[in-house]
């Protein structure tokens, strides 16, 4: 027993020895990790989870009112601009407005921001931080609509220099005025300018000015529209007075777009051009298929008067006239005349065949002749129907019972009689034009295309 006794004592004073090791070890460990963990913490030090007093804070904001401007009673503060412009979005004719997007980037000094750093570098904060400090009050002239961009969240950058210089960023889309001239629409070019201005700083206590002048706007190689070119982007600058406030800074982007006439071409010129063609096609129907020339007639005035209808739809109800609107009212026009054409044609036609019928009826013995051969005596005769009443005498043509009240054509084959009826034809030569409709539709076959193709030389020459 008393030898068992000692072996357990032995094996308990072991067990204890073993344990009061390994609790040693364990503290050295643990001593150790919290060392290297100082170090590690003094060599990247964030004063963000440090303990901020007024004293200490890095910015100082709560020691300055930033309700005033930087240099309050003091010379105006110079506010630098720079655009870099990321897509110009949309031109409406309409609403004679644009809209782009862009990142409009202020540069200032503000001492009240300054603090000390041995490495000169820069802290980047985000919009929160914008609600507690001074920043440029500048907004669009004629805008209509705009907004910074808040997707994830807001699209605003602000960063303070240690000597106090402020970069301040924001990502707008603005939709703003254009002043727009359509009186060479859709041959035009069009100049529209976005204008920035501070709203409540005149310029004795804000200027506001391009930062690198003209390389102060950058744009996108890939900006593109699809019914305009855009020749030129610059930069100016102006002041802009106010009755009632004074004088401020006004800054200008400056862009020219020109117009493609490409999809013009397509939609507008091109079909005008062949309604009016297509007019030109009843010069060379019967007059007396009236069914067919008065369709073809209307269906080509209705037809311009839809393509009229749909371009002044898409455009502004403006008071002067358009290089459009001179096109396709002056090809309205050629095409109303060719309906007015073949009405002067049916009524001559009419008014012709009711004289032949009269002419029927005062003399209905023909002695064999054609009823289209029997003319009254009134010099408008042809050779041909002279040559072809040659040889009725007086008798066969007139009855006895009238040779009182008219006169009559009688015809001889003397050289005397032959000369005296080419003296009346050479006295009658337009009358026998207006009596010929077939005249009427020969010249006008003439007449309109070589009108419209000198129209055209001259509108083209003009506006182009």
């Amino acid at each position: 027993m008393p030898y068992f006794a000692k072996l357990l004592l032995f094996i308990f004073c072991l067990v204890l020895l073993v344990e009061s090791r390994k609790h040693r070890r364990r503290r050295w460990t643990s001593q150790l990790e919290v060392q290297r963990a100082s170090h590690i913490y003094k060599k990247n030090h964030d004063v963000t989870k440090t303990w901020k007093g007024k004293t200490e804070q890095l910015l100082r904001v709560d020691d300055h009112d930033f309700t005033m401007r930087p240099a309050f009673g003091g010379p105006a503060i110079p506010v630098g601009v720079d655009v870099q412009l990321e897509s110009l979005d949309s031109i409406s004719e309409v609403d004679m407005d644009f809209t782009m997007t862009l990142y409009l980037r202020h540069y200032w000094r503000d001492e009240r921001l300054s603090f000390p750093s041995t490495t000169n570098k820069s802290m980047t904060f985000d919009g929160r931080l914008v609600k507690k400090i001074w920043v440029p009050d500048v907004f669009f002239v004629h805008s209509k609509r705009s907004f910074i961009h808040d997707t994830t969240t807001d699209n605003i950058m602000l960063r303070v220099f240690p000597d106090g210089h402020v970069l301040y960023s924001m990502r707008i889309t603005v939709t703003a005025m254009c002043n727009m001239d359509f009186s060479r629409f859709p041959l035009d070019s069009q100049t529209c300018s976005l204008e920035l201005e501070s709203y409540a700083y005149t310029d004795e206590d804000l200027m506001l000015y391009w930062k690198n002048g003209n390389e102060s706007l950058k744009t996108d190689e890939k900006i593109s529209l699809s019914q305009f070119l855009i020749q030129k982007f610059h930069t100016t600058s102006r002041l802009a007075f106010y009755s009632s406030t004074g004088w401020y800074n006004r800054l200008y982007i400056n862009f020219t777009l020109r117009r493609h006439i490409f999809f013009f071409l397509l939609q507008t010129y091109f079909p005008a051009t062949l309604m009016v063609m297509l007019s030109w096609v009843s010069f060379w129907i019967d007059r007396r298929a009236v069914p067919a020339r008065v369709s073809l007639g209307i269906t080509t005035v209705l037809t311009m008067s839809t393509i009229i209808t749909g371009v002044n739809a898409s455009m502004p109800r403006v008071s002067y006239i358009k290089a459009v609107d001179i096109y396709l009212w002056v090809s309205f026009v050629f095409v109303f005349l060719s309906v007015l054409e073949y009405a002067a044609v049916n009524y001559l036609t009419t008014v012709q065949e009711r004289k032949e019928r009269k002419l029927r009826e005062r003399f209905p013995c023909t002695c064999g002749m054609p009823h289209s051969k029997t003319m009254m005596l009134d010099g408008n005769y042809s050779e041909s129907d002279a040559n072809s009443l040659a040889g009725y005498t007086r008798n066969q043509m007139v009855p006895e019972e009238e040779k009182q009240e008219k006169m009559v054509v009688h015809l001889a084959m003397s050289n005397e009689s032959n000369s005296s009826r080419k003296r009346g034809l050479k006295g009658h030569v337009g009358l026998r034009i207006i009596q010929n409709t077939h005249a009427i539709d020969k010249y006008s076959r003439l007449i309109f295309p070589g009108t419209y193709i000198f129209f055209n030389l001259i509108y083209w020459s003009v506006f182009s």
